[in-house]
């Protein structure tokens, strides 16, 4: 089974940018379609971003349209998130899947699988 391991969380002010990153091991997701997810304290786990297996397409949810974009590389099976102009609601633990039948946008394809234990990002004020 593939496991992922997400990195790069942090504090940082708003208005800043962060990158996290997501590294495969055990397999290779080269494959399948990659997402990003996030869950603030309190609330359901949300879907943040998504990308194909050959990252020809990305998708995002509008709360972060314009200001995340979603990145892999299949030679090193890490896929990133680099996030810019960060605000405090998007404070949240985050967290990369891979869709095991699906291009990383959620619909009723989708199987987000291999959940990674998730990087903290905290956004101050």
């Amino acid at each position: 089974q593939v496991q992922l391991v997400e990195s790069g969380g942090g504090l940082v002010q708003a208005g800043g940018s962060l990158r996290i990153s997501c590294a495969a091991s055990g397999g290779t997701f080269s494959s399948y379609g990659m997402a990003w997810f996030r869950r603030a304290p309190g609330k359901e786990r949300e879907w943040v971003a998504g990308i194909t297996w050959d990252g020809g397409s990305r998708y995002y949810a509008n709360s972060v349209k314009g200001r995340f974009t979603i990145s892999r590389d299949n030679g090193k099976n890490t896929v990133d998130l680099l996030m810019n102009n960060l605000k405090p609601e998007d404070t949240a633990v985050y967290y990369c899947a891979l869709d095991s039948r699906g291009s990383g946008f959620p619909t009723i394809e989708s199987d987000f699988r291999s959940w990674g234990q998730g990087t903290q990002v905290t956004v101050s004020s």
